[in-house]
């Protein structure tokens, strides 16, 4: 078992990075959240893996950090969910919104990741709820549908969820519920 990469990232690809260690490159499938804290090839990176094992094929797969490996290890443990639909979810959505919608019993939360429909959502919420410690969804402020309509408008004008969220904490407390006018005062987060 391949369990952590530490080198220099070589290339970086559609859905993966090349990480060179010790003379060797490995492709590693990412989220595309990770891109968007890699600076580009020569970058020094430490991922947590998981390895895919098939007739045909040996599949790394890395994160950030070991937190969203175990969260991507419980959803490919999942019947019906695959490494690619386990990668999306982690792709767009980070592991607080996945467990407050676990937290919540929110599927229409898992139903933003392309390839997921209500169905499946609603499977990956009850398979979930039990695999996810509750005081682990306590820990963390529930978003509400005002902060989740705000996100989902920022996303669509190009940033990432990571920025999206940055943004959103930057909000004042006392700003009003209307969304348009929440985007506007997260948009002068970035100037």
């Amino acid at each position: 078992m391949i369990d952590i990469l530490d080198g220099q990232v070589a290339t970086i690809g559609d859905g993966h990075v090349v990480i060179m260690i010790g003379g060797i490159g490995l492709r590693v499938h990412v989220p595309t959240t990770l891109f968007d804290v890699i600076d580009g090839p020569g970058q020094h990176i430490t991922l947590y893996t998981h390895l895919v094992v098939r007739d045909d094929a040996l599949t790394l797969y890395g994160f950030p950090d070991q937190e969203e490996r175990a969260l991507f290890d419980l959803l490919v443990s999942i019947s019906g969910v695959g490494p690619r639909i386990a990668l999306a979810v982690l792709s767009t959505l980070t592991v607080e919104h996945i467990r407050n919608a676990v937290g919540r019993d929110d599927p229409a939360i898992l139903t933003r990741v392309p390839g997921i429909g209500k169905k499946l959502a609603q499977k990956l919420v009850f398979e979930l709820k039990d695999k996810i410690a509750v005081d682990a969804i306590t820990g963390i402020a529930a978003l509400s549908d005002l902060d989740t309509d705000v996100i989902a408008v920022m996303t669509t004008l190009g940033y990432s969820i990571v920025e999206a969220q940055a943004a959103l904490q930057s909000i004042p407390r006392d700003a009003p519920d209307d969304v348009e006018e929440r985007v506007r005062l997260a948009l002068q987060h970035f100037g």
